[in-house]
């Protein structure tokens, strides 16, 4: 596991280069900011504005208890003492899974990410651990000795997309309880947890009436109200990391909304002088290749981890396609020769940033 964490740190560090700044401060609230690395195996970043730096950090604290809950429920490596995670739901006694009962907010998350297989045609599919393991063992071998780096054999691959069938996960609503048929399935849910996790926390604020504050986790971006009466302004990195004079290829102002990207060029090996990155596709267990990302804008986070993933994924008619059926969700796609193309309502969050 510590090979993991150093391997996704070194990586989503990059992405803190994300832009998150306010326009001019309009009343004596302050903006502050800090960051932690004990989340998700990456980078957390809040910023907010706040009267004081006390009253700041009681709601990062706020946030981080939160997050740290969400981490362990959610983690399919590590082990808590007392706590039933996806590690035991993952877990074999016998040669075979066991009914597990869990606590409610894995309940919900496992059925959100269900209805996101059904909304995405099988291309968001968390029962996908099976293969997602074996590209995660080859691509921490390969960045730990590139010289050695290889590719998983096709026909591990295809033995292992044997056991991916989503109907295999038995979620109990009543009992609060998840089983999974196929004792050689298993769950990963790394296309769907960040987001979901932080869509929670950002709810649980609102409730509060907790707002003026962003939350950066990994790359998940979700605005909580206002950056102190001006909308937010993020900027989507720009994947050509050798452009320093277009750090961002776009410039959006958000308040209340989420921008999560997928992209080709933050988690890979290479092999054979080719870059093999972790979105892996379904139907060819091979990383997908039509884009170089794929963000996605909508007003639920956990919602835009899932479908940029599963946007990266598909056909761009396809694709756009099914972001004009659905409501509140605009994406830009950004193609392998650099072009981008847009959701009909995309412009509709963006501004020309104009440096001083």
């Amino acid at each position: 596991m510590k090979k993991y964490v150093s391997v996704v740190l070194a990586i989503v560090v990059a992405t803190m280069s994300l832009l998150l700044t306010s326009c001019e401060v309009k009343s004596e609230k302050t903006k502050y900011n800090t960051y932690y690395f004990d989340y998700f195996d990456t980078v957390t970043t809040i910023i907010g504005y706040a009267e004081s730096q006390e009253e700041f950090d009681k709601v990062c604290a706020e946030i981080t208890t939160l997050l740290n809950e969400y981490h362990r429920l959610f983690n399919i490596y590590n082990r808590y003492e007392g706590l039933n995670n996806l590690v035991t739901i993952n877990d074999l006694v016998d040669g075979k899974h066991t009914e597990v009962q869990v606590d409610k907010k894995i309940i919900d998350m496992l059925t959100f990410a269900k209805e996101m297989y059904y909304e995405t045609d099988g291309n968001v599919n968390i029962a996908m651990g099976s293969v997602l393991k074996i590209w995660h063992i080859y691509r921490n071998e390969g960045l730990d000795n590139p010289v050695r780096a290889e590719l998983p054999p096709m026909e591990e691959l295809e033995e292992a997309s044997k056991h991916t069938n989503i109907d295999d996960l038995i979620i109990n609503t009543e009992k609060n309880t998840v089983f999974l048929k196929n004792p050689l399935m298993s769950l990963d849910v790394g296309a769907i947890a960040k987001g979901y996790a932080v869509e929670q926390i950002a709810k649980h604020l609102e409730t509060k009436d907790i707002t003026g504050y962003i939350l950066n986790v990994g790359g998940n971006v979700r605005t909580i109200g206002m950056a102190n009466g001006d909308k937010w302004k993020v900027g989507i990195e720009n994947s050509d990391t050798e452009d320093k004079e277009n750090p961002y290829i776009e410039y959006l102002k958000l308040s209340g909304e989420s921008v999560v990207t997928s992209g080709t060029y933050q988690r890979f090996y290479v092999v054979n002088g080719e870059n093999y990155h972790h979105i892996i596709d379904p139907e060819t267990l091979m990383p997908g290749t039509k884009f170089i990302s794929v963000s996605v804008i909508t007003n639920d986070s956990g919602l835009g981890d899932a479908m940029s993933t599963a946007l990266f994924l598909m056909d761009y008619e396809e694709g756009k396609k099914l972001v004009e059926l659905m409501e509140n969700i605009e994406a830009m796609w950004v193609f392998t020769n650099g072009e981008q193309r847009y959701s009909s309502g995309f412009e509709n969050y963006t501004f020309e940033y104009v440096t001083e």
